[in-house]
């Protein structure tokens, strides 16, 4: 679950991290006030949960609290790459000397937490990463030891700063990295981590993502986890019914158990010359209502012509799986061709009841995916 970034700063700020003198509004008056309260230039930022806002007219200074209610006016329900404005973070605009960049996030493929720190901030990691990696220090954390602080300073080290700059930013890694665990975070990120002419350090800009497996722990954003605002109107329903749902542009509909064999089913209906219209991973062990449930959501979309049905049955069971498919297009007021393709626990008996219903079955992943293009 991403959190917005007026979020992501109240956090960090509790952890010790300066953030700027600023608050939310979701009007243009209240731009305003908060602009006059302010007496210097500001600067609105829309509260929006994509990357790359700034490059798309979403980050825009203003010199007076007039200035700023004229801009808020355009902002608020503006839309920016697809998603409507409906707040504003309004903060004091910094006297920037220089920009960084700190992040702990998770490194999948080493099953830890990694810590990335450079000198080079306010732009994508990824770039510097390209152009400039000597500027990057990156650190892999052991779980099982956590972040110590000598692992710390050997980070901020390699980035010959000055002493009184490297003790700042060794401090505030050592927050991110708590930040982190304490809110089951997958990535917690502050880009630029500017440095004032005064010589504070200041967080300009924040981004953070909790685990959604672990939003139960944190039952302040409970609510918030089933209403996300980037989420289109299936994605909402579908999480609302606890399923693992994402739109996508095609139209073939795709589901499956497990987020692998689901993958696996957009690349081969990629392969086979068609363009999956949605990712639905029903999980493991899933009853006949989900199934039933899931096939409804995906012919929901109007531009899904067929549905294809990828399971391997281990505790899923394809008997139930059958019935829920024959109870889906049973319920349907829009029926869309289905192709299934199962095979492992009470494969035969699933088999039995999809041909009885008229339900084409098959054994072999590429010819069930050939036969739902020809659907």
């Amino acid at each position: 679950m991403k959190l917005f970034e007026f979020e992501a700063k109240d956090i960090v700020q509790k952890y010790g991290v300066a953030i700027p003198k600023g608050s939310i509004a979701n009007n243009p008056d209240a731009v305003e006030a908060i602009a006059k309260e302010a007496g210097k230039p500001v600067v609105l930022k829309a509260q929006i949960l994509v990357s790359g806002r700034g490059k798309a007219g979403g980050i825009i200074p203003a010199n007076n609290a007039a200035e700023a209610k004229s801009v808020a006016s355009r902002l608020i329900g503006s839309t920016i790459k697809d998603i409507v404005v409906r707040s504003l973070l309004v903060e004091e605009k910094l006297d920037i000397a220089e920009q960084l960049y700190a992040s702990v996030a998770i490194d999948r493929q080493a099953k830890a937490y990694t810590v990335l720190v450079s000198t080079s901030g306010g732009v994508d990691i990824e770039e510097v990463a390209r152009t400039s990696p000597d500027k990057i220090s990156r650190h892999r954390i052991d779980p099982l030891t956590g972040l110590s602080e000598s692992d710390t300073f050997k980070i901020i080290a390699s980035l010959n700063m000055k002493k009184d700059d490297a003790v700042k930013l060794t401090s505030i890694v050592s927050s991110l990295y708590k930040v982190a665990i304490d809110y089951d975070a997958e990535l917690v990120e502050l880009n630029p981590l500017v440095k004032l002419s005064s010589g504070k350090f200041v967080t300009a800009d924040a981004r953070m993502i909790i685990d959604d497996n672990a939003i139960f722990r944190h039952p302040e954003f409970k609510e918030r986890n089933l209403q996300r605002e980037e989420d289109t109107p299936r994605e909402a329903e579908a999480r609302s019914k606890n399923l693992s749902y994402v739109d996508l542009d095609g139209d073939i509909g795709i589901i499956g158990n497990g987020a692998g064999l689901v993958m696996a089913t957009l690349d081969l209906v990629q392969v086979f010359g068609g363009k999956p219209a949605n990712f639905l991973d029903i999980g493991g062990g899933a009853r006949a209502e989900i199934i039933k449930n899931g096939l409804l959501l995906v012919m929901s979309k109007p531009e899904v012509k067929a549905v294809l049905i990828n399971i391997l049955g281990g505790i899923t069971r394809c008997d139930l799986v059958a019935q829920g498919v024959v109870e889906g297009l049973k319920t349907a007021s829009i029926k869309k061709p289905v192709a299934v393709r199962m095979m492992g626990t009470n494969e035969k008996e699933g088999e039995a009841i999809l041909r009885q219903a008229g339900i084409g079955s098959y054994a072999n992943m590429e010819v069930a995916t050939e036969a739902v293009l020809k659907l």
